[in-house]
C-alpha cells in the first residue's frame, strides 16, 4: 500500500509541478491574489488572465535561454 501511495502522490507531483516548480508557484500565488481580491469585494477577474500570460512569458524566456544555439551546418 505504502509504494502504490508513494507512486500516486509522485505521478501528482509531476503532473502539476512538471518541468518548472516557478509557473506552479505563479498559479498558486495567482489563484490565491484572486481569492483574496474577490473576498475583500472587489473585481477579480482580470488576475488569472494576466498570470497566464505572465507565467507564459516566464516560462518563454527560460526556454529559449536554455535552448542550445543551431550550429553553423543546420
Amino acid at each position: 500500500m505504502g509504494r502504490w501511495l508513494k507512486g500516486f502522490a509522485l505521478f501528482w507531483w509531476d503532473f502539476i509541478v512538471g518541468d518548472d516548480w516557478r509557473i506552479a508557484a505563479g498559479v498558486v500565488v495567482a489563484l490565491a491574489l484572486t481569492a483574496a481580491l474577490a473576498h475583500a469585494g472587489l473585481t477579480a477577474w482580470w488576475l488569472l488572465p494576466l498570470a497566464a500570460v505572465a507565467m507564459l512569458a516566464l516560462s518563454l524566456r527560460s526556454a529559449h535561454r536554455t535552448a542550445r544555439p543551431a550550429s553553423p551546418t543546420d
